[in-house]
């Protein structure tokens, strides 16, 4: 038996609120919804949202990136941003929050024409 994969399920606390940040404010595709639960995708990765997990704090999903050309369509559009792009030595990255506090840590290589942070 092999792991087929993996879906970050996020907390949220109005799935159709959260649907619609998603797929209107990120350009995420809404891929299936239920009362409770639902799931968006991004270049065939997905993420499920979730009335059903208890609200105790934010939760956070690793978004890899192959270029950072959402990085600007995200700082445009409206989103909270909770981290600017930065560059570490680990990787280009920058973080913003859905509706209900969950940050989407999004991160490609590390840029090399930019001075790393450490």
């Amino acid at each position: 038996m092999a792991v087929e994969n993996t879906i970050p399920v996020l907390p949220v606390k109005h799935l159709a609120t959260s649907l619609r940040f998603y797929t209107e404010t990120l350009g995420w595709k809404k891929e299936w919804s239920g009362e409770k639960v639902g799931a968006v995708s991004r270049d065939g990765s997905q993420v499920m949202l979730s009335e059903l997990i208890p609200k105790s704090s934010q939760a956070w999903a690793w978004i890899g990136l192959s270029d950072d050309a959402l990085f600007e369509d995200y700082l445009k559009c409206g989103a909270t941003i909770m981290q600017e792009p930065e560059n570490w030595n680990w990787g280009y990255e920058m973080k913003i929050a859905d509706p209900d506090g969950n940050v989407l840590w999004l991160a490609t290589s590390p840029r090399e024409d930019l001075p790393q942070r450490e």
